[in-house]
Order: C-alpha cells, then structure tokens, then sequence
C-alpha cells in the first residue's frame, strides 16, 4: 500500500475565495485537474485555468436553490471509493466514477451570518450541508484523500505542493484529516448552540 499519493483531480467548493488563487496555481502548474460548481467554477475559470463542472459529471444541474449540488453518487464515490479495495475499484469503473484525489471546502458562513443579526431564514440556508458531507467524506478516506477543510488550510497545502509536488504522505493526509474533522465538529456545535438558544 503505497503512502505517497499523487494529486490528479481536485475537487473545489469553496465560500471564501480570498487565498485560492495561488494554491490553485501551484495546482496548476503540478497538472491537477480542477471540478467544481457555480461560482467557485467562474473563480477558477477567471484565472485561467481549465475546470470541469460537477454538472458535467453527474448530469445533473444545482436544483433547490442551490441547496444540492455535489450530493451526488459520482462526487462521492470518487472521494470514498478505496483505490486499493478490488471491488470499489470494479465499481467506479462500471459507474464511470472519477478518482477525486483532494478536496478543498470553505463552510458557507453560520456563525458570521448569525452575529450579523440575519433572520432565522437566512441563517438556515447558511447551514452548509453538501460541504460539511464532502469534508467528512474526504476525511473518512484519508488513506487515499487529501481534504483542505477551511481557506486556513490553504497555506498548509501549498507549502506541501511547493517542497513536494502534488504528492502527499499518509501522516499528511491523516494530520488533515484530524483538522477536518475539528472543523465539522466546531461547525455542529455552532449550529446546536444557535438551535438551542432560539428555542
């Protein structure tokens, strides 16, 4: 079981864009291929670079007002299909599932659109659900995943992508892992404490 891994394929949805631009860069330069959606596809798109719509991929446009977008068996079973597991294998090829080797997820805002004062509604629909499930899905599979949970994990990558290539150790992907799952873990909590102080 190799521990180094190439990044091919990375898939980004990011809110906060602020500090993309020269991780997605370097990226570019190592040959990664970009995914994404919506307005974080234009971003990618406005520096130049070649990037695939999820659209494209899972036929499938962003219904319900944007609230689905990635949820998709294409999305995610590239993410948590096991690379070196024969079955999951066999399966992504008969599914025609791409390899999605790095994700990168900036949370819609919770906790600043709730200190804003926004109305109930507002604040609901910034309950980010397609992001949150990518964090947790590229966090599961570490072994074979890298998952950039939060733009402050931005600078982590790059410095990695700069020393090394778009190659990552499994110490590297699991010491991501671990910030990911702190990530979703400090997001819940905020959405309970608001929940529970509007009762």
């Amino acid at each position: 079981m190799a521990e180094t891994k190439k990044i091919k394929t990375a898939l980004v949805s990011v809110f906060h864009k602020d500090g993309l631009d020269e991780l997605l860069k370097e990226l570019n330069n190592q040959g990664v291929k970009f995914l994404s959606t919506g307005g974080t596809q234009s971003f990618i798109e406005s520096l130049g670079y070649e990037c695939q719509a999820v659209e494209d991929l899972t036929t499938y446009p962003s219904i319900l007002g944007g609230r689905v977008k990635t949820l998709h068996p294409k999305v995610f079973g590239g993410i948590l299909g096991r690379r070196e597991n024969e079955g999951d294998k066999e399966q992504m090829a008969k599914y025609e599932i791409p390899e999605i080797d790095l994700v990168i997820v900036d949370l819609y805002p919770f906790e600043q659109t709730v200190a804003s004062g926004a109305s109930q509604a507002d604040i609901i629909e910034k309950i980010d659900i397609g992001g949150i499930s990518l964090i947790r899905a590229g966090a599961k599979n570490f072994n074979d995943v890298v998952i950039i949970p939060s733009k402050a994990e931005y600078p982590i990558l790059l410095d990695i992508v700069k020393k090394q290539g778009a190659a990552t150790t499994l110490d590297q992907r699991r010491d991501f892992a671990t910030r990911a799952f702190g990530v979703s873990s400090h997001y819940d909590t905020a959405i309970n404490a608001w929940f529970e102080s509007t009762k």
